[in-house]
C-alpha cells in the first residue's frame, strides 16, 4: 500500500481500510450508492488471495457473512437503506450467536425505495438494533473519506473484541465525495494475525485442526431450555454495557460556545463550515460530533451540559434527538432540533438561519 494521498470515493477508501485491514471475504449485492465497494472488492480481493461473492439477494449476502463470522474470518458486506432491512434477521443472529460482521450502509433517502440522494433516516434502524430481539450493533459514523479508510480498521477490531456485528453508517454525501486520502494504517491498528487470535477460542475450524480430545463448539442464537434465553440475554446485557467503553465523540470549538451544535455524518462537516462562518460574526457557537453512535457518546455529551444550549442537525425526522435529550435528562439543558428532509443536497448556507436563530434565542 501507499502511504502517499490518492484522490478516492469514500466507497472507495471503505474497500481499501476494509482490505488493508486484513478482510479477506465480501459478500454482497448492487445498490446505488455504494457500488463502487462491491465495485472496487471484486478487483482487489482476488490480488490479496480473498472471496469476492456477488450473491443472488442482501438475504443470502448476511447469511454469507454469518458462515464467514463464525469460521473466524475478517469478512464484511455492504448495502443501502433498504437492502440492509433485508439483512436484519441474520444481523439479529450474529449478534445473539456472538459472530463478528463488518457491515456498511451507505444510506440513501426513504422510507420505502425513496430515491438514491443522501439521509440519515436509519439511525434508528442502526442503533436501536433493526431486526428483532434485544441486540445491538457497534454503530461508526465517518464525516470524511479519510474516516470511511480508518474507521474500517476499528471496525474490525470492535468486530472481533466483542464478537459483534459492527455496522458503519455513511449515506449518499460520505459515499460519494470525493477526497484525498491517505492509505495508511492507524497506529494502533490490530494486525490480520490478532484478529485470529481473537477468534482461536471460538471459531470454528474442524476437530482436525484442533488436534485429539478437543471439545465440540457451538455457535449459535437458539435457547429452548427453561431459563436459557434468559442467561443469554444477560450475557448480551453485559456486553452491551462493556462495549460503553468505546464511546467517542469529536469537541470542536466549544470552550467558549454558548450554543452546541449536534451532528454526525454528512451533517457534521456541514455544520461546522456553517459554525465556523458564525462565529466570524462574533456568534459563540461549536460543534459536539459523535464518532460512534451506538455507544452513544453520553458522558462527553453531558460534560459540555453546565449553562449551555444545545442544537441536534440530522438529516431525517427526528431520531438522534432521541438520544440527545435521553443523555442530557436531568441537566437542566435546553435541546432544540432541526431537521433536513432526506433527499436533498444542502450547503453550510442553508444552515446558518436556524443555528443563528438558535444562538438568539439561548
Amino acid at each position: 500500500m501507499s502511504h502517499d494521498r490518492i484522490l478516492i470515493k469514500g466507497n472507495e477508501a471503505v474497500a481499501f481500510g476494509a482490505l488493508d485491514a486484513g478482510c479477506r471475504c465480501y459478500f454482497g449485492y448492487p445498490i446505488t450508492p455504494q457500488n463502487e465497494i462491491p465495485e472496487t472488492m471484486s478487483l482487489r480481493l482476488p490480488e490479496c488471495g480473498g472471496q469476492f461473492v456477488q450473491a443472488e439477494s442482501e438475504v443470502a449476502a448476511i447469511n454469507m457473512l454469518l458462515g464467514a463470522g463464525a469460521c473466524g474470518i475478517p469478512a464484511m458486506t455492504s448495502s443501502s437503506s433498504c437492502g440492509i432491512s433485508l439483512m436484519q434477521e441474520g444481523i439479529s443472529y450474529m449478534a445473539g450467536s456472538h459472530i463478528p460482521a463488518v457491515i456498511v450502509n451507505m444510506e440513501r433517502g426513504g422510507p420505502g425505495l425513496g430515491d438514491i440522494g443522501p439521509s440519515q433516516g436509519d439511525y434508528f434502524q442502526a442503533c436501536k438494533g433493526g431486526g428483532h430481539g434485544d441486540h445491538r450493533n457497534l454503530v461508526l459514523a465517518p464525516s470524511t473519506a479519510q474516516e470511511c479508510y480508518d474507521m474500517m480498521f476499528l471496525a474490525f477490531a470492535l468486530a472481533f473484541k466483542y464478537a459483534n456485528p459492527v455496522m458503519l453508517l455513511g449515506d449518499a454525501i460520505v459515499a460519494q465525495i470525493k477526497e484525498p486520502v491517505r492509505r495508511q494504517p492507524p497506529a494502533d491498528a490490530l494486525s490480520p494475525e490478532a484478529l485470529a487470535e481473537l477468534a482461536a477460542p471460538w471459531r470454528m475450524e474442524g476437530y482436525g485442526k484442533r488436534g485429539p480430545g478437543a471439545r465440540p463448539r457451538l455457535l449459535k442464537s437458539v435457547y429452548l431450555a427453561e431459563g436459557a434465553l434468559a442467561a443469554r440475554n444477560r450475557l448480551l446485557m453485559e456486553k452491551y454495557a462493556a462495549m460503553q467503553a468505546e464511546a467517542c465523540a469529536e469537541c470542536w470549538n466549544t470552550d467558549d460556545a454558548e450554543l452546541v451544535v449536534v451532528a454526525f455524518g454528512s451533517m457534521a462537516r456541514i455544520a461546522r463550515s456553517a459554525v465556523r462562518k458564525l462565529r466570524e460574526e462574533g456568534l459563540k457557537a461549536g460543534l459536539f460530533r459523535p464518532k460512534t453512535l451506538y455507544p452513544f457518546p453520553a458522558g462527553a455529551l453531558r460534560a459540555l451540559a453546565p449553562g449551555r444550549r444545545f442544537l441536534v442537525i440530522e438529516q431525517n425526522t427526528g431520531q438522534m434527538v432521541e438520544d440527545v435529550r435521553l443523555s442530557l435528562m436531568g441537566e437542566n439543558a435546553k435541546v432544540d432540533w432541526h431537521g433536513v428532509m432526506p433527499g436533498l443536497f444542502i450547503g453550510a448556507d442553508a444552515l446558518e438561519d436556524p443555528i443563528r436563530q438558535a444562538c438568539k434565542e439561548n
